[in-house]
């Protein structure tokens, strides 16, 4: 299985604005690792692979999957993610557009990769449909998104107001199914025993901890601050059990071979 390669921070990186994580900020550390790790576990996926990452954003993880597939193409409709990737990321070929018309051929693409982002749109189905048309028969979806039950628990609207809407897993897999998808794997990110153990130490969550820093507007204490920089990427454990209890749901979808 492939590693994770370490990620440089460009020299200019794009403004945090709660939309998207971007490497190299400290107190951005835990939710980079949270989002690298899927790139990390489903790598071997990609190797010689053409690639489509759906949704861009900063562009580690295209660069990430550029290391081992055949060719990786990035589409954003942010201005700036698309100058800043062209600009960071060479390897990456950027093209501007809109994922509800994604910008490539019928039938053109072995792996769509979409991490974290279907949660942002409005027509998910459609999206999903996009991504069955450029996919070749026998392609796969490679995606990940928040889980409703843990992200925003108790609500029927998201806390993110970056999000429009947030599944759980039976609706992620309802969703994948109707836009024509066979989903061969659905598994969960959860925390490993080190960030188990911050818990404990945060008063249950460490997650919380950092909510409620970001909330009150005030400084961070500085053991909170040097254990969220101290998250490693293998801190992060994906499996399958307890899919309702994960932080993170990650799918693998087969669009079906031709009849």
């Amino acid at each position: 299985m492939s590693e994770a390669v370490p990620v440089e921070p460009p020299v200019d990186t794009l403004p945090l604005t709660g939309e998207r994580t971007v490497p190299g900020i400290p107190e951005e550390n835990y939710w980079f690792r949270r989002h690298e790790i899927v790139y990390a576990r489903l790598l071997d996926r990609c190797a010689g692979q053409v690639v489509l990452e759906a949704g861009s954003g900063e562009g580690y993880g295209a660069n990430m999957i550029a290391g081992v597939a055949a060719r990786v193409i990035g589409v954003d409709y942010d201005t700036g993610a698309v100058e800043h990737v062209r600009a960071a990321y060479p390897r990456v070929e950027m093209i501007q557009g809109n994922l509800a018309d994604l910008p490539v051929e019928d039938g053109t693409i072995d792996v769509v990769v979409n991490f974290q982002v279907i949660e942002h749109l409005w027509d998910q189905a459609g999206f999903l449909r996009e991504c069955l048309r450029v996919l070749r028969p026998g392609g796969t979806l490679l995606i990940s998104t928040p889980n409703r039950i843990t992200f925003s628990p108790g609500r029927d609207t998201p806390l993110n107001p970056f999000h429009t809407r947030e599944l759980n897993a039976a609706e992620l897999s309802e969703l994948l199914v109707a836009a024509g998808f066979r989903v061969e794997l659905m598994t969960g990110v959860h925390h490993g025993p080190d960030l188990l153990a911050l818990d404990a130490k945060w008063e249950g969550s460490i997650i919380d901890a950092q909510i409620r820093r970001a909330l009150a507007g005030e400084p961070w204490p500085a053991d909170l601050a040097a254990d969220v920089a101290a998250v490693r990427t293998e801190d992060f454990v994906l499996r399958t059990a307890d899919i309702d209890a994960s932080l993170d749901l990650v799918a693998v979808a087969v669009k079906p071979e031709a009849r």
